[in-house]
């Protein structure tokens, strides 16, 4: 995590440039009053949705908690709720253009699952599956194998000796969930 702090500085400086860049191209076509009030206008929404998605992550995860369900999914959902009312309610167009995209529903969903996946990476399996519940797999199997021939032993047995057998279905898929306890 560390690693990735070098490049916060250069990519604020970077994310300034390209806002003030941004809105003066804005204020070239529309004007300079009009961009200023679309920049507050977009602010103060931002604001209003912070609280309101603020309080709907909160919400959802009360009521996750006292159903006894895992509260990820519902967490998930209000952390990139929140982070697109934040980045609305930053000053600058390139930001809010950012957090409405967040907002609406199959994006919100899209960085939802990515939030999830990236704390899944980070986190032990089991901490994972306390907050998103356990994880379905699909798993294909390759080619057969044989069966591996058992070690010989000091004294030979008697009769022929048993031939490999496959171990698998090749291709066959293997659905099941993954819990560690």
């Amino acid at each position: 995590m560390r690693r990735g702090l070098k490049y916060v500085p250069p990519a604020l400086l970077l994310l300034a440039l390209l806002e003030l860049t941004v809105f003066v191209l804005v204020g070239r076509a529309v004007g300079f009053g009009a961009a200023v009030l679309l920049v507050f206008g977009a602010s103060l929404l931002g604001l209003v949705l912070l609280r309101r998605e603020g309080m709907r992550a909160w919400r959802g995860f009360r009521a996750a908690a006292q159903a006894g369900r895992p509260p990820g999914p519902e967490v998930t959902d209000g952390l990139v709720g929140l982070l697109g009312a934040l980045l609305l309610a930053m000053p600058g167009l390139v930001s809010g253009v950012v957090g409405l995209l967040l907002l609406v529903p199959p994006l919100r969903r899209l960085a939802g699952g990515g939030v999830r996946r990236a704390t899944e990476r980070r986190v032990s399996s089991m901490v994972a599956g306390d907050l998103f519940g356990p994880r379905r797999v699909r798993v294909y199997r390759g080619a057969p194998q044989p069966a591996p021939e058992p070690a010989p032993s000091p004294s030979p047995s008697p009769g022929p000796a048993p031939s490999p057998q496959p171990v698998t279905d090749p291709g066959k898929a293997i659905e099941g969930e993954i819990v560690d306890r």
